[in-house]
C-alpha cells in the first residue's frame, strides 16, 4: 500500500472526521500510523532501533524457559536454535501483564505491547502500544516512523493512544514497493495532491470547530482542545511527508519478493518479512518494527507436521500432540536465529546492527491449551544490553511485562520513566 493510498483512506473521510468533532472526542483517525517522514537531516551516525515479535499461539514453556537460573543455565531444546547467540539474550520468565482474562482465551494478543487490562471485555478500550510511544517520541526521523507487519492477519500488535489497531501490512511485495520502489511522476504528483487536500480538510475541521467552542462548557473545551491537538499533529505528519515525498528512496540491490501464494507455508512467509524488516532497518527506513508472526488454523507447511497447527497448540498435555508442536517451534526458532544472524553480520559504524537493535521475541500465552497469560515466554536479544542470563520472576506472583518496555525506551536513550501500569524498568535487567 503506498503511502498517499493511507492518506486518502485515512485523512480525506470528512464525514468521519466531522462526526468526531460532533461527538466531543478525540478524532481516532487522526493518531493512526501513517508512513510519516521528517524534513530532519541530521541523522545520529548509530540509531537504536526495536522490533517486537509475537507468536499468538505461545510457545511449550518447557522446552523454552531454562530450569537454571542466571548466567550458568543450561540451555533448553529452543535456546539450543539460538545458542551461537547466547551472549546476545536474555531469557526472562514469571513475568505477565495483569488482568489479562478477556473475551476469549487469545483476545491477550491485543495488549502484549500496551498493558492494558481485560481486553475485549464490555468497555474495554486500549492504550498506546509500546512501538508506537517510541516511534512518537523519537519523532519523524526516517521515512516510516514505525511498521506494523503481519503474517497472521490484518490486525497488527499496534496501537495508538486513542486505542485504534494500526492495519498491519500482510504482503512482503507490497512492503518493499513501499520501501524502495520510486513512484511515476504521475503518482507522486497525485500523491502531493492528495496531501494538499489532506491539509485543506483539516482547515475545513478546525474552522467548523471552533465555531463550536464558544457555546461549550469547561470540560467539553477540554476534550475539544484534544482535538485541535490531533489536528496539528496530523498537519505537522503531513508537512514531513511532503518533504519525504520529493526525496528519493534507497537503493538496495535485492531482487523484490514474491508473495507467498500457500498461507500455510508460514516459514516462506516469515522469511521474507525477516529480510525486509532487515533491509529496512539496514536502510534506516525506520527505527521500530511490530511484526505478528505464526499460528492458524490449519496444517502448516513444515516437514513432519500433519495436524492443525491452533489443535496442536490445544494439547490438552497429550505428549503426541507435544511432540508435532515441538517440529513447529523448532522451526520457528530456527528461522528466529537466521533473522539474529542477518543483524549480527550486518555492520553499521563498525559495530553489528545486532547491538543496535533490541529483539523482543515471545507470546501473549504460556500455554494456548489453557490460554495461559501469565509466565509469558519472552527472549530479549541485541540492543545494549548486558546479556548472558536467565532472569526469572516468581511463577506465581508475576514481575511486571511493562517494566521491561521502560528498560528497552532507556536503553535506547528515549526519556521514559513509566509505562502503562509499570514505573521502573525490569528488576536484573541491566544496560551496558
Amino acid at each position: 500500500m503506498k503511502s498517499f493510498d493511507i492518506i486518502r483512506r485515512k485523512v480525506i473521510s470528512r464525514r468521519t472526521m466531522l462526526r468526531g468533532v460532533g461527538a466531543m472526542v478525540g478524532l481516532p483517525f487522526l493518531d493512526a500510523m501513517l508512513p510519516a517522514v521528517s524534513a530532519k537531516e541530521d541523522k545520529p551516525a548509530t540509531p537504536m532501533r526495536f522490533v517486537a515479535m509475537q507468536y499468538g499461539l505461545g510457545f511449550h514453556s518447557p522446552f523454552l524457559v531454562p530450569k537454571q537460573q542466571g548466567k550458568d543455565f543450561e540451555l533448553s531444546p529452543y535456546l539450543e536454535q539460538l545458542k551461537g547467540h547466547r551472549q546476545y539474550l536474555t531469557v526472562v520468565s514469571g513475568i505477565s501483564h495483569p488482568e489479562q482474562r478477556g473475551a476469549n482465551g487469545h483476545t491477550s494478543e491485543m495488549t502484549w505491547l500496551t498493558g492494558a487490562r481485560h481486553p475485549g471485555l464490555p468497555g474495554f478500550r486500549n492504550t498506546i502500544s509500546i512501538d508506537v510511544m517510541l516511534a512518537e517520541k523519537l519523532g519523524p526521523v526516517t521515512r516510516f516512523p514505525q511498521m506494523a507487519l503481519s503474517s497472521a492477519g490484518s490486525d497488527s500488535l499496534s496501537w495508538t493512544s486513542n486505542g485504534v489497531n494500526l492495519p498491519a501490512e500482510t504482503s512482503p511485495a507490497k512492503v518493499f514497493r513501499n520501501l524502495f520502489v520510486e513512484g511515476t511522476p504521475a503518482e507522486k504528483k497525485q500523491q502531493l495532491d492528495d496531501l494538499e487536500r489532506g491539509k485543506s480538510i483539516l482547515d475545513s475541521i478546525r474552522m467548523q470547530a471552533a465555531k463550536l467552542k464558544s457555546s461549550l462548557g469547561k470540560i467539553d473545551q477540554r476534550q475539544l482542545e484534544q482535538y485541535f491537538t490531533a489536528i496539528r499533529d496530523m498537519e505537522k505528519k503531513i508537512a514531513a511527508m511532503e518533504n519525504w515525498a520529493t526525496k528519493p528512496k534507497p537503493i538496495v540491490k535485492v531482487k523484490p519478493p514474491v508473495d507467498v501464494a500457500d498461507r500455510t507455508d508460514i516459514l516462506a512467509k516469515t522469511k521474507l518479512m525477516h529480510d525486509l524488516m532487515l533491509l529496512a532497518l539496514q536502510t534506516d527506513s525506520t527505527r521500530i518494527i511490530s511484526y505478528k508472526a505464526g499460528g492458524m488454523n490449519a496444517v502448516p507447511k513444515i516437514p513432519g507436521v500433519s495436524n492443525d497447527w491452533h489443535n496442536l497448540s490445544h494439547h490438552g498435555q497429550d505428549q503426541q500432540k507435544i511432540d508435532e508442536l515441538k517440529v513447529i517451534e523448532m522451526a520457528e526458532f530456527a528461522e528466529v536465529n537466521r533473522f539474529l544472524e542477518m543483524l549480527k553480520a550486518t555492520t553499521e559504524a563498525g559495530s553489528a546492527l545486532l547491538d543496535r537493535t533490541t529483539v523482543l521475541v515471545g507470546s501473549n500465552l504460556s500455554n494456548a491449551s489453557s490460554h495461559d497469560a501469565t509466565n509469558l515466554p519472552l527472549v530479549l536479544a541485541g540492543g545494549q544490553f548486558r546479556h548472558g542470563s536467565h532472569i526469572a520472576f516468581d511463577r506465581l506472583n508475576n514481575g511486571p511485562f511493562a517494566s521491561l518496555f521502560v528498560s528497552i525506551a532507556q536503553q535506547m536513550g528515549v526519556s521514559l520513566n513509566e509505562f502503562a501500569y509499570a514505573s521502573s524498568t525490569l528488576k536484573g535487567l541491566d544496560i551496558k
